[in-house]
């Protein structure tokens, strides 16, 4: 089954901030090689989305309708309804992420 990927607004802007971050502190050729990294992996989801976790974060707090897929160090935090992937975050996993996820997800 082939699903339909789509990047809502905030997790464009995480990927933009993440490109933005890498040129200022490498190089445009680093920025270059992991935008097209992370965005690869979240358009792989059209196949085997179910293939991802439950964020450990989320299942502490018994929340189980997301899940994540990993471009070390970057999680990408998505959610499948029906034939629909919805990714909703790109977060940098070295980050403390309990409370970032808990007000984005959970509103």
């Amino acid at each position: 089954m082939i699903y339909s990927v789509a990047m809502i607004d905030e997790a464009q802007a995480d990927i933009l901030g993440i490109y933005e971050y890498i040129l200022q502190h490498d190089s445009a050729q680093a920025a270059d090689y992991v935008f097209g990294k992370i965005e690869d992996l979240c358009y792989s989801l059209d196949h085997l989305p179910e293939r991802g976790r439950v964020p450990p974060e989320l299942a502490r707090i018994n929340v189980t309708t997301y899940l994540e897929v990993h471009f070390k160090p970057y999680r990408v935090i998505y959610e499948i309804e029906g034939k629909k992937v919805f990714i909703h975050c790109v977060l940098d996993g070295r980050r403390e992420l309990q409370d970032l996820l808990e007000r984005r997800l959970l509103r």
